[in-house]
């Protein structure tokens, strides 16, 4: 929890009190469920939290803002960032049925009134989105194609509506198609070993009706 707050200086005490309680939540559900392995239990606030926070290093949300969490596993990064943003709106979504229950019991356990979540394949959504966060679900190409009908028209941010994406390593063959992505280093906001290979990838999508 100490890590979190070196980085993110201004939380309120509701939003303390929420990440506080996610170890707990977790140990408690990774008994009946496994969705996070041991070690990362663990070091849950490095290598899950402030992981998905790296988003809102790279792009911080504003009020309003629709953002779709595609195979979000245990609600990574998507529950972080809900607790981080709570005026924005978060859809969590996977194919697992029991990684959303995990999900499911974690929102209700936390309070949190910014999430719904969805057992299924992501083509089925016909919502639109800001944007569309995950954590290395799937290639680049691949996950466009889920994707791409699923951006709002309108963009409020600095960056313009899209994908926001984290992964790891070389990227430059995967991303060699994609000549729009921009590659954000985490290792630039967080000084920690875990991240000198960690990235966010941000790919604009165009509004397509």
């Amino acid at each position: 929890m100490k890590i979190l707050q070196n980085y993110f200086t201004d939380l309120s005490d509701i939003q303390i009190s929420q990440f506080q309680q996610l170890e707990k939540l977790y140990a408690d559900w990774n008994v009946q469920i496994n969705v996070v392995s041991r070690k990362d239990i663990d070091e849950l606030y490095l290598r899950h939290v402030l992981h998905s926070l790296g988003i809102a290093k790279v792009q911080p949300f504003e009020p309003g803002t629709k953002v779709l969490d595609v195979g979000t596993g245990g609600g990574f990064p998507g529950i972080p960032l809900a607790i981080l943003f709570p005026e924005v709106q978060f859809h969590l979504v996977d194919s697992i049925g029991k990684k959303i229950k995990v999900v499911d019991g974690v929102v209700e356990g936390l309070g949190l009134t910014n999430v719904k979540t969805t057992h299924g394949r992501v083509e089925e959504d016909k919502d639109t989105y800001d944007f569309i966060v995950s954590r290395a679900v799937a290639q680049m190409e691949t996950f466009v194609r889920w994707t791409k009908k699923k951006i709002s028209k309108k963009s409020n941010h600095k960056l313009k509506n899209g994908i926001l994406y984290l992964k790891g390593g070389d990227l430059t063959e995967e991303l060699s198609a994609f000549p729009k992505a921009t590659i954000f280093d985490l290792q630039d906001y967080f000084k920690e070993e875990f991240f000198e290979t960690k990235k966010v990838v941000h790919l604009p999508l165009k509004f397509k009706p």
